[in-house]
Order: structure tokens, then C-alpha cells, then sequence
């Protein structure tokens, strides 16, 4: 894996995001700034697929990821990618699937360094929403899972 890290900035509904790779697969999607765009293949399309995501074409992406953290953070990304489009599932259900308990399930989702893409806004408590690491917070989080039709789950 190349140690070399690209960034993009794309536009979003919620504000400039900033899209960083490295040669093999998305690293990080992030709402600060970016001041050296290297515009690259991968990263032209992870933005196409966002603008398609937020234009409601697409409801699946498909790129390279490789999110930051250990084998048990990879194990609650790899749960998050399988939460379907406009659905949500709860910390305690990925807990009780990986044999675990829902706090560190809860850290892992906070930890995610791809949202959106990996989308721990369709992870929410047993008891009301959770939390959303992304800028914005939970209302962030909520205005995600409008944007997919996600927000009767919110009722």
C-alpha cells in the first residue's frame, strides 16, 4: 500500500468535503478544507459518486476503501457497509453480531474516517439517535438520513 496520500474537495449539500486516497483505495472523507487538491482517477470518482449520492442516482458506491483502524474497527465498517440505503440498524444489533458489547461498536463508528461512504449515520442507540462524529454533529446525522429516506426510523 502507497504511503502517498491525495486529496480532492467536492461539493455537498452540507458544505465542502475533501475526499484523501492514496494510490490504492479511499482513506478519509473529512468537511475541512482542502489546499492542495491532486485531483487523481479514484479520487474524480469518489466525487462522481458523491455528487451522484447526493443527486439521489446512487445509493450504493463502489470504490476502493481502506478506512483507518484495527481488525475490530474494520470488522464495525465492514457491518455499516451492509446497512441497505434509507435503512438503519443499532449499535447493540453489529454489537450482538460481532460477539461484542455496543459501547466499543459505538467508538468504532465515531472513529470511521470514510462517512458517507461508510455510513455510520444509519447506526443509531437503542434509545434515540446516538452520536455522529462528522461536522454538523447529530444534526448532521439527521439531515443524512433524510436525504435518504431514512428519517421515519427518526418517529
Amino acid at each position: 500500500m502507497s504511503s502517498q496520500l491525495y486529496s480532492i474537495q467536492c461539493e455537498s449539500p452540507f458544505g465542502p468535503l475533501t475526499i484523501t486516497a492514496n494510490e490504492d483505495a479511499l482513506v478519509s472523507l473529512d468537511w475541512s478544507g482542502c489546499e492542495d487538491a491532486t485531483e487523481t482517477p479514484l479520487l474524480r470518482e469518489a466525487s462522481d459518486q458523491l455528487a451522484a449520492y447526493f443527486s439521489k442516482q446512487l445509493t450504493v458506491f463502489d470504490l476502493p476503501l481502506a478506512p483507518k483502524g484495527d481488525t475490530f474497527q474494520q470488522s464495525v465498517c465492514q457491518a455499516m457497509l451492509e446497512i441497505p440505503y434509507g435503512e438503519t440498524t443499532t449499535y447493540g444489533a453489529i454489537a450482538d453480531n460481532l460477539h461484542t458489547f455496543g459501547q466499543p461498536v459505538g467508538n468504532a463508528c465515531g472513529a470511521n474516517s470514510i462517512p458517507i461512504i461508510i455510513p455510520c449515520h444509519r447506526v443509531l442507540g437503542a434509545k434515540g439517535l446516538g452520536g455522529y462524529s462528522g461536522e454538523g454533529g447529530v444534526e448532521r446525522k439527521i439531515q443524512l438520513l433524510k436525504h435518504e429516506g431514512g428519517f421515519p426510523y427518526l418517529l
